[in-house]
């Protein structure tokens, strides 16, 4: 219990906040909108309908849905977070909103105003008031983990995770972020040893279970991997689509040991058995497809659903991650006409201002260029681009696996287009951020380029 608005004693929420809340049952929908968010539940929905229905006055409710909306990054989404905006005004003009609720609906109305940093900058001020609010920690890492910012990830949550000592009852969750905001900056031992123990406080924290998972694909621990998934289902069998995440994780690692029908089972029957169009189980298929591509493995007709779902979506310009994760697609089922469609909406949203569209114009405009032309096999051309796009990956958002794939296609043009000293130095900068590990991708390559050296060498000779 905590303080006092309009006469009512307040209540505390399980992040240990205090909430403008009055009725216990509003309490414990919200608290179940925190629990569900944290390890990517599937109630969550069920929750939030009880919580906006038990509490219409509440302004994190709206706020939830609203920023939640937005980092589905669909246009057709936008009008569902102004709705919510709109809502949390007027929960918030009903007076008695605590200072944390207030920010929330303040970091909803940056990022429509599309300010997403300034979203940040409220949940962090919330965590300021209060370091062991959970919740807020992790809007703060998911939005900085959209905008690319991994050391930001990093510094966000060590500035709190004192405040979640095991005695928190959302410890476990906690460390699953700081295990991931490890991993994505390369310290993949510490990742490993949180992420673990995390697990052992929050036994379905899919986020932690994940992070693990990302530390033995990074590391060429792919047994340890396909271990870890097959044996924590309880951390990830409840979750929403991020299931088919976890499924295209271990996919990944059997993919680096070239067992190709265990990665078509996995495409079939886990990853693409829900054909959504939600952009991240889109980057998860459109990927994973040309990972095997590039391996010169047939992938047949399963291009079709996707680039047929990409078209649908050459208007959208919320997100350059998604955008060329749609193009991969449109590329992968050679679709030309459609990806000069993309590009010249890609310039288009270049030009304008904001986070969106400096991402569009660097590395979104490059990189869709050479992913069109890689398509054309004008290998020159889109190494050209790709390898202009390639410092600015990390702009995109996303992880260093799931960039991977813009990486690997650099590469492959590199060598195609018979660039074999620009290919190996990306290569050799590849396998460093890798714990210095060449992965079956980085010995193939290598192998690649020293053959056509040799095949040069004899050429330049005779």
């Amino acid at each position: 219990m905590g303080g006092d608005i309009k006469g009512t004693q307040m209540l505390t929420d399980i992040c240990t906040c205090e909430v403008s809340l009055t009725d216990h049952s509003a309490l414990e929908a919200w608290n179940g909108v925190v629990h569900a968010v944290l390890s990517h539940g599937q109630a969550a929905p069920v929750h939030l309908g009880a919580l906006l229905e038990r509490a219409p006055d509440f302004a994190m409710g709206p706020a939830i849905s609203g920023l939640s909306a937005l980092m589905l990054a669909r246009r057709e989404l936008v009008a569902s977070a102004e709705a919510a905006n709109t809502a949390a005004k007027e929960a918030l003009a009903a007076g008695g909103a605590t200072e944390r609720e207030q920010l929330w609906c303040t970091a909803l109305d940056a990022w429509l105003a599309g300010d997403p940093q300034r979203s940040v900058v409220c949940m962090e001020t919330a965590l300021r008031l209060n370091p062991a609010d959970t919740i807020s920690m992790k809007l703060s890492h998911g939005i900085r983990f959209i905008l690319g910012d991994n050391h930001g990830m990093l510094q966000s949550v060590q500035a709190v995770i004192g405040a979640h000592g095991a005695d928190h009852p959302l410890h476990g969750y906690a460390m699953g972020c700081l295990a991931f905001a490890l991993e994505e900056t390369g310290q993949y031992d510490a990742a490993e040893r949180a992420g673990l123990s995390g697990l052992n406080y929050a036994v379905d924290d899919a986020w932690g279970l994940h992070a693990v998972a990302h530390v033995y694909d990074m590391t060429h621990r792919t047994q340890q991997g396909i271990t870890l998934i097959s044996e924590n289902e309880s951390a990830w069998d409840h979750c929403n689509n991020f299931r088919f995440h976890v499924w295209w994780h271990k996919a990944l690692l059997h993919l680096d040991q070239r067992d190709y029908d265990a990665v078509f089972d996995l495409y079939d029957r886990k990853i693409r058995h829900e054909k959504t169009d939600d952009y991240r189980d889109f980057s998860n298929a459109s990927a994973l497809l040309m990972r095997l591509e590039l391996e010169g493995v047939p992938v047949g007709d399963r291009w079709i659903e996707l680039a047929n779902l990409a078209e649908t979506r050459l208007s959208d310009g919320c997100l350059a991650f998604a955008d060329l994760h749609y193009m991969l697609a449109l590329v992968g089922d050679h679709r030309p006409d459609a990806a000069a469609t993309m590009i010249a909406r890609v310039a288009q949203d270049a030009q304008g201002s904001g986070t969106v569209a400096e991402v569009m114009a660097d590395p979104g405009l490059a990189a869709s260029k050479g992913l069109a032309a890689f398509g054309e096999a004008q290998y020159a051309t889109a190494f050209a681009n790709l390898k202009a796009a390639q410092p600015h990956y990390q702009a995109m958002g996303g992880s260093h696996a799931q960039r991977d794939i813009f990486a690997r296609i650099t590469i492959e043009a590199g060598i195609r287009a018979g660039k074999l000293d620009d290919a190996a130095r990306l290569l050799d900068q590849r396998i460093a951020q890798r714990a210095g590990i060449a992965d079956s991708f980085a010995a193939s390559r290598r192998d690649t380029i020293a053959t056509a050296r040799a095949a040069q060498a004899k050429i330049a000779a005779e």
